[in-house]
């Protein structure tokens, strides 16, 4: 009879390991042990680099936007006459009350008034379309991205003497710092036979690098006094940039903010200019996740077809343990643990290999990029310069998971195979 014993013994664990090394006449279950170790191996690694370049990709893409955007853009949507113009805008004339106001709102650390306008930028025969800020140096200076920007030229200190200029649109326009460029409005001088285009000139003294293509191809920072007489906004402002300190939680922060703001007050945060590419990012993070866990299923399917060969080849041996008194459930946790081994050494490898090649994407990126002739990453497509990954201890817990529980559920069959042979019919033809 029989003699239950305890579940996952360590002679079941003996067996298992011993049946994982398959002898030379048996190397078809070996061969398809290390296709399914590989297997799962790659797919984990697979997984893990893919969600770790997501997660850093949606992690920079978020930096660049606080680190050199308004967390909140307050406007107005109340419509005043321009002084000496007679012309109504939502210009707002009590700019410097309603920045105070904002400003003593717990967890804002920054209220900016903001000059906007869009100019055509010349420097001899060069020339693109720009869009300038008008901001002041003290609140330049606590935009991260722009006034701690590691590859910056010039000095943020003399911005009141001339202007700032983003890296790329510095390298279209062939110019760099001590350069005087040509900036264009055409919403310019009003006269009696209407409004001709304005043409100033101005010295760059500050040069940044914020990270994203789009913006340092395309903005301008001119001060704020100067912005106002050159967009014809005297005595007025356009917005209020405002700044957070859980940027995350930016939308606690809206009844309070309509309240400082006053009557008219409207709110624009990074999440309302952002949310569609957020939501696509999300979706894609997803879809990414489900394709990479078919592969990872495929993988261990291999590990049903190796099991399956090895119950065929060890029916004798499985007889034999059966006759010395192994119920079922000890034959079955032998086969479960030989399929289990197998998935917890590839995921185990595939986890390291994953880990190791996320940590270096961006170097790996860079060969790829340089053998395909600068092709495989392009900044205006993606909006950064480099391919980031952020490792999180939650994707490689997803990882992990994922094959370990595939491997152990496709196991079961085979085993429950093993465990269910008849003792005699095994040994009949031996």
């Amino acid at each position: 009879m029989a003699k239950s014993t305890a579940p996952f013994s360590g002679f079941e664990f003996l067996i298992a390991w011993r049946y994982l090394r398959a002898r030379r006449a048996e190397g078809g279950v070996s061969v398809m042990t290390w296709i399914s170790l590989i297997g799962i191996m790659l797919g984990v690694a697979a997984l893990i680099i893919t969600l770790a370049v997501r997660a850093g990709f949606r992690a920079e893409f978020v930096d660049t936007i606080l680190g050199s955007n308004a967390h909140v853009t307050v406007y107005s949507a109340q419509m005043e006459v321009e002084p000496g113009t007679g012309i109504y805008s939502n210009l707002m004339s009590d700019y410097a009350a309603r920045a105070e106001r904002i400003a003593a709102i717990p967890g804002v650390t920054r209220a900016a008034p903001l000059i906007r306008g869009q100019v055509m930028a010349t420097w001899g025969e060069r020339a693109n379309v720009a869009e300038v800020y008008g901001i002041t140096r003290e609140n330049l200076e606590t935009i991260p991205r722009v006034a701690h920007s590691a590859e910056a030229e010039g000095d943020i200190e003399s911005f009141g003497q001339g202007i700032a200029m983003g890296s790329e649109l510095a390298r279209e326009l062939g110019v760099t710092v001590g350069d005087t460029v040509k900036l264009i409005s055409p919403n310019g001088v009003k006269t009696p036979f209407g409004t001709s285009p304005r043409v100033n000139a101005y010295q760059i003294v500050y040069i940044f690098t914020a990270g994203r293509w789009d913006i340092d191809r395309t903005r301008i920072y001119m001060p704020f006094a100067e912005a106002q007489s050159y967009f014809n906004r005297e005595g007025g402002a356009d917005e209020i940039e405002v700044m957070v300190t859980d940027p995350e939680e930016v939308d606690d922060y809206t009844l309070q903010l309509l309240q400082a703001g006053g009557t008219g007050t409207m709110l624009w945060s990074w999440r309302d200019a952002s949310s569609s590419f957020l939501r696509a990012l999300t979706m894609e993070d997803n879809v990414m996740f489900v394709i990479l866990s078919v592969l990872v299923l495929i993988a261990t399917m291999n590990i049903t077809s190796g099991l399956i060969m090895l119950v065929k080849n060890k029916g004798r041996d499985i007889g034999i343990l059966r006759t010395m008194g192994l119920t079922e459930g000890a034959v079955m946790r032998v086969f479960f643990l030989c399929g289990a081994f197998t998935g917890v050494i590839g995921t185990a490898l595939g986890v390291g290999l994953g880990v190791l090649l996320a940590l270096n994407i961006d170097g790996i990126m860079s060969a790829v990029n340089w053998i395909s002739g600068g092709g495989a990453w392009d900044p205006s497509i993606r909006g950064i310069y480099e391919l980031p990954a952020k490792l999180q201890a939650y994707d490689v817990g997803r990882a992990v998971g994922l094959a370990l529980g595939l491997s152990f559920i496709v196991t079961i069959f085979p085993a429950r195979r093993a465990a269910r042979l008849n003792p005699v019919e095994a040994l009949r033809y031996e």
